[in-house]
């Protein structure tokens, strides 16, 4: 895949404003063939599911107790695990060395050189 400037509006309606962007950003730097860019919707449907499970997990923690007083994993640790798994195996399907879709509730990452 190579590096190329092209404007192609075709957003999936059911991903995150960020990760929308996310995915027009890498169509608009990348020429993507069409297998391509539905490894890449994937990978947002992926990232999307691992960022709600784990709005899940820091609102209700990661386990519960059952109806027998039995302390369980919450479904949603899996869910963040598996979904996490498929985002990165789609970019590495891809060969794109990019960043993940922001969080615009977290700050962006501070770049240090050593």
């Amino acid at each position: 895949m190579s590096k190329k400037k092209a404007k192609r509006k075709t957003r999936p309606k059911l991903l995150r404003l960020a990760t929308r962007k996310w995915i027009e950003s890498v169509k608009a730097t990348y020429e993507l063939d069409a297998h391509h860019v539905m490894l890449l919707e994937l990978a947002g449907r992926a990232w999307d599911r691992a960022m709600a499970a784990a709005e899940d997990i820091a609102k209700n923690g990661t386990t519960f107790e059952d109806r027998f007083g039995a302390i369980k994993a919450r479904p949603s640790c899996k869910i963040e695990n598996e979904s996490m798994a498929m985002f990165l195996r789609t970019l590495r399907e891809l060969a794109l060395d990019i960043e993940p879709p922001s969080d615009p509730k977290r700050p962006p990452a501070i770049k240090r050189s050593f």
